[in-house]
């Protein structure tokens, strides 16, 4: 088991779903957020069923951190309650954990972690 998560995220639309990852990435709160265009979605709302298309976001990053990601998508998010679901990573590659874990927010009084950009070719 690792502390790492990636947490799902839904948006009404591709622009949304940037503005999100943007401020994420930006904010050292996610390693990388995933960007899948145009993904349908059937559900239920206000006793009516739905369907939406929408962009589904994948971000990676550190459990610690859910409560301010949640916070974050809340803030800039325009849906009234939107989906956020974080789900453990229990296993990956060693490389990639560790990727995540040099870019996301640093522990307090731990400084950034300086990265070769030719280290890692995408999230």
């Amino acid at each position: 088991m690792t502390d790492k998560v990636v947490i799902l995220v839904t948006a009404s639309s591709q622009s949304e779903a940037r503005r999100i990852a943007q401020q994420l990435v930006e904010n050292r709160l996610a390693a990388c957020v995933s960007i899948v265009p145009r993904v349908e979605s059937v559900y239920r709302w206000q006793g009516k069923i739905v369907q939406d298309e929408e962009s589904q976001l994948f971000i990676k990053s550190k459990y610690e951190l859910f409560a301010k990601i949640k916070e974050a998508v809340a803030q800039l998010h325009s849906y009234q309650n939107p989906e956020i679901i974080c789900l453990a990573i229990n296993a990956g590659s060693e490389e990639y954990l560790r990727w995540i874990e040099e870019s996301v927010e640093p522990e307090p009084g731990r400084g950034e972690q300086s990265q070769n950009p030719g280290e890692h070719d995408g999230g």
